[in-house]
C-alpha cells in the first residue's frame, strides 16, 4: 500500500515539475552612451548570458580615465508563460569612465570564454562633446523668460529650431523641414502646438517613430538633450521668395524650486518641483524658389526630381472589339503626386476609356519615393494593322538642373475580324448539322401552317414599306452618331472637357470615402487634385501651367462669376492650410467636402465654351 502511495506521489510531482529551459545561444555584448560631455562620468558594461565563464579580458581603453572597474555582478530571472518556465542568467562587467578630451573614440570588443567557447563582444563608439558653457549664449528661439517664485527659465535653457535642408530651390522641388527640440531642463511636454499654414507649398508630414529618441548634442556652446519633433516635405507651388511663418510651442516644464520651510525640507527634501509654462517660437524661414527653365518640352508632365518610365501591353494580336491594355509605370523620387498623366495616342477608330491610376509611395528627404501605375484601356472596332506610338515623358532633373525626356516602346497591333463581324455562307447542311451550328436556324414546320386568304396581300401596303424604311432610317442615324463619336474621341481636348465633371465627381466620391475613414492628408490631397484636375480638363490647360493667378483669370474669361471664382480659390487655400489649423478637424473636412461639391456643380453650369 505504501509503495502505491509513493508511486502516485512521484507521478503527481513529475507532472507538476515545470521544465526550466535556458537560452542555448550565448551572447556577449558591450554597451555605453552614444555621446557624453568632457567631465562626464559614464558606465561601460559587458554582459554575457552565461554563468559558465572565465578569462574575461578587457580591451585597452584610450581617451578616457578608468575610475573604477571592472566590477562583476550576476543577474538571474525567471519567466512563466502559459505554464512554460524560462530561466536566464547573465554576468555583467562594469567600468566607470571619465571623459577627458573632446573627440570621437572607439573602444574595441572585449574577449571572454563562455561555455568553453572564446567570444568577442561588439565595439562601441562614443562621441565626446565639449564641456558645457552655461553663460554667454543666445539661443535660436524667441520669447520671454518664464519664472515662478525664485525659478527662472531663459531662452537658452529650452528652444525649438526649425531648419530646412535647402533655401534655394526650383518650383516643385522637395524641401525637408525639421522642427528640433533642444532642452537643458526637464521638459514634460507641449500643451499646444501651432504650426504655420505653409502658404504657397504643398506639404506632407513625415511619419516618425512613436518612441522618440533623445540624444546629447553640443549646440552653440552648450550641451542639450535634443530630438526631432516633426518633419515635413514641402513642394513650392509658386516662384519667388516664400516665407514659412514662425511655429509656436507651448511647453510645460518641471522646474526645481528650493524649499524655505524647514519642516517641508526635513520631510520632502530641500527641492520641490513646480510646473512652469513657456511659449517657444521658431524663427521665420525664407525660401527662394526659382522658376523652371524655359522653354519647357511639350511632353513635360510637371515632374521634378529623378524618374524612370516603363510600359507594357497585354497583347499585340487581337480581334476587333477586344480590349487592349497598355500599362505605364513611372518610378522615382520627387513630386510624384503632382505629376500629370502622360498621353497615349491611340488610333482614331479606337474607343478610349479613362485611364486607371494607382500610386504607391513613401516620404523621404528628397520627396516621395515610389511608383505610379497608369492603365490605359482601348477597344479597336475595325480590323487592320495599327501603330501605337511611344509615350514621351519629360521631367526636370534636379541633379543636372535640366529637362530629360524618356520614351517608352512603340507597339504594332494586328487586329483581326471578330466573330461578330465575319460573314459565312451556309449550304448543304443536314438538320443535325444546323442544330449543332446555331439554334437560330430552323426548318419550315410542315404542320400548324397559317394561310393568308386570297386577295389579301402584304406586298405594297404601308406596313410593308415601313418595314424597310424604318430600319434604313435607324441605320443612317446610328452611322451618323457613331461617326460623330469617333470624331469627338479623336479630339483629346474635347474628350477631357466633356468628361471633366465626371472625373471630378469620381475623385470627390473617393474623397468622401477618405473623409469617412478620417484619413486627413489623403482627403485634402484628393480634393485638391479633383478641383485642379477639373479646371485643367474643363479649360484645356495643362496642370503644369496652372497657378492661382491664371486660374482666376481664365475662369473669368469663360463667364464664371467673381464670387464663384473667389470661393474656388478659397477652397484651394483651405486644402493647403486647414490640415494644420487648430480646431475640429472633422468639421473642417466636412465643410471642405460640401464646398467642393457645390463649387464643381456651379462651375459646370457657369463655364461657357
Amino acid at each position: 500500500m505504501m509503495k502505491r502511495i509513493l508511486l502516485i506521489l512521484c507521478l503527481i510531482l513529475q507532472t507538476c515539475i515545470v521544465k526550466i529551459s535556458a537560452d542555448d545561444k550565448v551572447s556577449f555584448k558591450a554597451s555605453a552612451p552614444d555621446a557624453v560631455a568632457v567631465g562626464d562620468q559614464f558606465r561601460l558594461s559587458y554582459v554575457v548570458t552565461s554563468t559558465n565563464i572565465k578569462d574575461f579580458r578587457a580591451p585597452t581603453i584610450k581617451g578616457f580615465d578608468v575610475l573604477m572597474g571592472p566590477s562583476r555582478s550576476q543577474q538571474s530571472s525567471v519567466q512563466i508563460i502559459n505554464g512554460n518556465t524560462t530561466s536566464t542568467r547573465s554576468v555583467t562587467f562594469t567600468y566607470i569612465l571619465l571623459a577627458t578630451t573632446e573627440g570621437t573614440y572607439t573602444i574595441p570588443g572585449a574577449t571572454i570564454t563562455a561555455e568553453g567557447d572564446e567570444m568577442i563582444s561588439n565595439s562601441v563608439q562614443i562621441n565626446v562633446l565639449p564641456a558645457d558653457q552655461a553663460n554667454g549664449i543666445s539661443s535660436g528661439g524667441e520669447g520671454t523668460s518664464a519664472s515662478t517664485g525664485n525659478t527662472s527659465i531663459s531662452n537658452s535653457d529650452i528652444f525649438v529650431v526649425g531648419n530646412v535642408n535647402k533655401t534655394t530651390v526650383f518650383e516643385q522641388e522637395a524641401i525637408l523641414l525639421t522642427y528640433k527640440i533642444y532642452t537643458a531642463i526637464d521638459l514634460r511636454g507641449f500643451d499646444n502646438v501651432k504650426l504655420p499654414d505653409f502658404k504657397g507649398f504643398h506639404s506632407q508630414e513625415v511619419e516618425l517613430t512613436s518612441d522618440r529618441k533623445w540624444e546629447l548634442e553640443h549646440y552653440r556652446g552648450r550641451n542639450y538633450r535634443s530630438t526631432v519633433y516633426r518633419q515635413f516635405i514641402l513642394f513650392p507651388l509658386q516662384t519667388g521668395e516664400l516665407t514659412i511663418d514662425a511655429a509656436r510651442f507651448d511647453a510645460s516644464i518641471a522646474q526645481a524650486s528650493q524649499v524655505t520651510d524647514p519642516f517641508d525640507a526635513f520631510f520632502n527634501g530641500r527641492n520641490s518641483y513646480v510646473e512652469v509654462k513657456k511659449s517657444l517660437f521658431t524663427p521665420k524661414l525664407t525660401i527662394k524658389v526659382n522658376p523652371l527653365p524655359q522653354p519647357r518640352p511639350e511632353s513635360f508632365s510637371s515632374g521634378v526630381g529623378d524618374f524612370s518610365i516603363t510600359s507594357s501591353i497585354n497583347s499585340t494580336h487581337i480581334q476587333a472589339n477586344d480590349a487592349i491594355t497598355i500599362k505605364v509605370v513611372i518610378s522615382g523620387t520627387g513630386n510624384l503626386k503632382l505629376i500629370s498623366t502622360p498621353e497615349v495616342k491611340f488610333p482614331e477608330d479606337f474607343e478610349i476609356y479613362d485611364p486607371k491610376v494607382e500610386s504607391t509611395s513613401q516620404l523621404t528627404n528628397n520627396g516621395l519615393t515610389g511608383s505610379t501605375t497608369i492603365e490605359y484601356l482601348a477597344i479597336p472596332r475595325n480590323p487592320g494593322n495599327y501603330k501605337i506610338p511611344a509615350v514621351n515623358f519629360s521631367y526636370f532633373d534636379i541633379n543636372s538642373k535640366s529637362y530629360k525626356t524618356l520614351t517608352t516602346e512603340e507597339y504594332q497591333i494586328q487586329v483581326d475580324k471578330g466573330d461578330g463581324t465575319s460573314t459565312q455562307t451556309i449550304s448543304n447542311f443536314t438538320k443535325e448539322d444546323l442544330r449543332v451550328l446555331n439554334q437560330d436556324i430552323r426548318f419550315i414546320k410542315q404542320n400548324d401552317v397559317t394561310l393568308t386568304p386570297r386577295g389579301n396581300y402584304f406586298f405594297g401596303t404601308l406596313p410593308y414599306w415601313l418595314y424597310y424604311i424604318i430600319p434604313l432610317l435607324l441605320f443612317i442615324v446610328v452611322c451618323a452618331l457613331y461617326r460623330k463619336r469617333i470624331s469627338d474621341n479623336a479630339n483629346i481636348a474635347q474628350v477631357k472637357t466633356r468628361k471633366a465633371n465626371k472625373v471630378a465627381v469620381k475623385r470627390m466620391k473617393k474623397a468622401g470615402k477618405l473623409l469617412k475613414d478620417n484619413q486627413k492628408d489623403a482627403f485634402y490631397d484628393e480634393v485638391l487634385q479633383a478641383l485642379l484636375g477639373y479646371v485643367s480638363d474643363k479649360l484645356n490647360i495643362p496642370l503644369s501651367k496652372l497657378s492661382k493667378d491664371n486660374i482666376e483669370e481664365e475662369l473669368k474669361q469663360y463667364g464664371v462669376a467673381d464670387e464663384l471664382v473667389q470661393n474656388f480659390i478659397e477652397v484651394l487655400n483651405s486644402c493647403e492650410y486647414v490640415r494644420f489649423a487648430p480646431g475640429d478637424a472633422n468639421q473642417a473636412m466636412d465643410q471642405i467636402y460640401e464646398s467642393s461639391l457645390n463649387i464643381i456643380s456651379k462651375m459646370e453650369d457657369s463655364i461657357k465654351r
